[in-house]
């Protein structure tokens, strides 16, 4: 490398660090302290450990790239899957109750989601 090279390096260096310096924490990290902060102040109806481990997993899923969004498309379709695992004579009235046929009541906050259909038999 001769000596014009190492200057022009060394300015585009000095140029260009601080501002990488400057931009402040990332989205992922942003997004994780919000999350903590939540956590610490006892809102998140988890124990503080569960929740400061599950802020911690996102964010190192967000950094990989790896935590995304997922479509109501897809939502739906990995509920209605759950369904598979009722016997064949189950499964349909299953599936009308996670697309919202008959009553829902509780919450996950609470303990869980029920949801209740009526079947006449004859």
């Amino acid at each position: 490398m001769n000596h014009f090279t190492r200057i022009a390096l060394a300015t585009f260096s000095l140029a260009v660090l601080p501002a990488a310096w400057a931009a402040g924490p990332s989205a992922a990290e942003q997004a994780y302290q919000k999350e903590r902060a939540h956590c610490m102040s006892g809102k998140s109806h988890q124990d503080r450990a569960t929740c400061l481990k599950e802020a911690g997993a996102a964010r190192d899923e967000a950094r990989r790239g790896a935590l995304g969004s997922k479509s109501s498309g897809d939502l739906a379709g990995n509920a209605t899957a759950r369904c598979n695992a009722q016997p064949a004579a189950d499964r349909e009235a299953c599936v009308q109750r996670i697309l919202g046929a008959g009553s829902t009541s509780g919450s996950v906050e609470g303990g869980g989601v029920i949801r209740q259909t009526e079947t006449k038999v004859p």
